[in-house]
């Protein structure tokens, strides 16, 4: 009797094969798409324990960490060294939040003197930081010689788990940033002035002020820089307002999102058209998340891209300045960031996020939403508001545009003005 040993023919080997390689090619994407769910959620949950933070803070001192914050005495040692100081009053809100998102033991480290632990020790006395540290500005060559820890930590709940940027020339990036509201005009410094001459801020919060009635007409948003805020100061509603929102971190690739455009301009430039690089064709066609390969970097009074270094948006938690930790609802989602002079100016600094398709924001009652890139944002080529700019106004452009009016920008600038009078109908 003969025995027969049955095994796969060839055919059969491939026809298994095949529907190996179609099942692996369907899951992947799945699995891919899990994965990316996961880090979305937790992206979500870091912004939740953020607002939760900010309603702990106002329900304990009544008011809104400020967003400029920060110590201010006769001088400001700014970048030197040794750095015995005081910060300039360059704190973002994040810092005074640090306590309400478990990170008590970072802020006893920033709330009290602090000993560099690395560099040389500071000379003849203080031998430690002051409390609330040095100005965040300080840069890495500073760091060097006298190391100040906290403005370099990375906390984990101010980072999206979707975002890869990580490393120098970084010091401790922030995925999450205060609205400053729809309008540029006075944004990045609020109602005060810096002086040269006398090395801090002026408080010109005072009737007859023409720089802070400038700053009245502009700063719309929930956060003004460098000034106290309160829930009974959102008269739109805090669930109809947007308080903070979700930022790219630069990785030196171009991203319009991440790396800034210098130099558009005030009156003719990005205060009067939020569109001024797609009207001026400097984002690249063939791959629109990226500015043309031709823009040179700006130099001098020459407008173009921002070095690389450690200017980068969402570069610095610990530091107000706008582009490190600030947006506004002037143009949508993911859209470029373009300032009007240099990095500590004022611009389009639209949210975004490596999520597809939007970002979250984060609303005045706590609750986080996912905004789309497509959401209405109105006219993005018309003024924002601002007056008194090279003696012009906005109302000049646009005579419906002037202070107090309704967001130029649609839903989306109503949901980023705190006080505009505006009701929010339709879905977002």
């Amino acid at each position: 009797m003969r025995s027969f040993k049955h095994g796969f023919t060839l055919v059969e080997l491939l026809v298994v094969i095949a529907i190996i390689g179609v099942l692996v090619g369907l899951l992947l994407p799945a699995v891919q798409a899990a994965r990316e769910a996961a880090r979305r959620m937790s992206c979500s949950n870091n912004f939740k324990q953020i607002g939760l933070g900010i309603h702990n803070y106002h329900a304990a001192y009544d008011q809104m960490p400020r967003h400029g914050s920060g110590t201010h005495l006769t001088s400001n040692a700014g970048d030197t060294d040794p750095i015995v100081g005081n910060n300039g009053m360059n704190l973002s809100f994040l810092v005074a939040l640090t306590p309400f998102i478990e990170q008590q033991a970072l802020w006893e480290q920033i709330s009290n003197p602090f000993r560099p632990t690395q560099g040389t020790a500071i000379p003849p006395a203080p031998a430690a930081f002051p409390a609330m540290g040095p100005t965040p500005t300080k840069g890495l060559g500073s760091h060097g010689q006298h190391r100040y820890d906290p403005w370099l930590t990375e906390v984990p709940t101010l980072r999206c788990p979707s975002d890869p940027g990580v490393g120098l020339p970084s010091h401790g990036r922030t995925n999450y940033g205060a609205c400053l509201g729809d309008a540029i005009h006075h944004t990045w410094v609020g109602q005060r002035y810096y002086d040269n001459m006398a090395g801090h801020w002026w408080n010109v919060d005072v009737p007859n002020s023409g720089l802070a009635l400038r700053a009245r007409e502009s700063c719309r948003g929930a956060f003004v820089m460098r000034q106290d805020g309160k829930f009974r100061d959102v008269l739109d509603g805090l669930s109809n307002t947007i308080v903070a929102g979700e930022l790219v971190s630069d990785v030196g690739d171009r991203d319009k999102r991440t790396h800034a455009y210098l130099l558009a301009g005030r009156s003719g430039g990005v205060y009067d058209n939020p569109n001024f690089a797609e009207a001026n064709t400097l984002i690249n066609p063939a791959r629109p998340k990226y500015w043309q390969t031709t823009i040179p970097n700006a130099a001098g009074a020459t407008a173009g891209l921002q070095p690389q270094g450690e200017g980068m948006r969402a570069y610095r938690w610990a530091l107000a300045q706008p582009v490190y930790s600030a947006m506004n609802t002037i143009l949508p989602p993911n859209r470029e960031v373009v300032f009007s002079d240099g990095i500590t100016s004022a611009g389009t600094l639209p949210p975004g996020s490596r999520h597809q398709g939007g970002c979250h924001v984060l609303m005045g009652d706590g609750a986080v939403k996912f905004i789309t890139d497509s959401i209405e944002a109105g006219n993005n080529s018309g003024p924002t508001v601002y007056a008194n700019v090279g003696g012009t106004s906005s109302a000049a452009i646009d005579p419906n545009v002037i202070p107090g009016c309704q967001s130029p920008f649609g839903l989306w600038g109503a949901l980023g003005t705190k006080a505009s009078g505006e009701t929010i109908k339709a879905s977002f």
